[in-house]
């Protein structure tokens, strides 16, 4: 099947999986837990989701980061940005899965996607149609509104939950 005839679930069914082994893996974490604590579902969905994102850029590190030169805003501006990210991303991982200082963790995180979907929203907006390098250069996706999604959920999360801690 050509990248033209894929359907919408098809082009983006990698993703897809993705969140959904871990919104399952998270909720099953608070279910084991007696009761639902919003908190610890949301650092334990954005361990996760750092972990295994940044897991796929680390596969092709030089992949990744040509293909995040060409819509990140500051990687376009400091090339060596781009391989930077993935660790940044492993290292937030870490963070939320250990718990360590949330203060630092979610406020990095906070203004690490924000200049993330700057590029993102601008690509989007201008219909350019690039490969987003989300996944690396393991999964072909193409740059879209899930994209936007994907940021902006991190972000609104890591705000929330920097909100409730101060």
């Amino acid at each position: 099947m050509t990248e033209q005839t894929k359907s919408w679930f098809e082009t983006y069914k990698p993703i897809l999986l993705i969140f959904f082994y871990i919104t399952l893996t998270t909720v099953l974490i608070q279910i084991n837990n007696q009761h639902f604590d919003l908190m610890q579902w949301m650092r334990h969905f954005m361990a996760a989701f750092f972990l295994v994102f940044s897991f796929f850029k680390l596969l092709n590190l030089k992949g990744f980061a040509e293909s995040y030169v060409m819509y990140d805003i500051l990687a376009r501006r400091f090339p060596s940005w781009a391989y930077i990210y993935a660790f940044i991303e492993l290292a937030l991982g870490i963070g939320y899965l250990i718990d360590f200082n949330p203060i630092v963790i979610n406020t990095v995180s906070f203004f690490v996607m924000s200049v993330s979907i700057i590029g993102v929203l601008k690509t989007v907006l201008n219909k350019q149609q690039i490969q987003c390098a989300c996944l690396g250069d393991v999964f072909h996706l193409p740059m879209s509104i899930v994209t936007i999604i994907e940021d902006a959920l991190m972000i609104i999360m890591a705000a929330f939950m920097l909100f409730n801690l101060i």
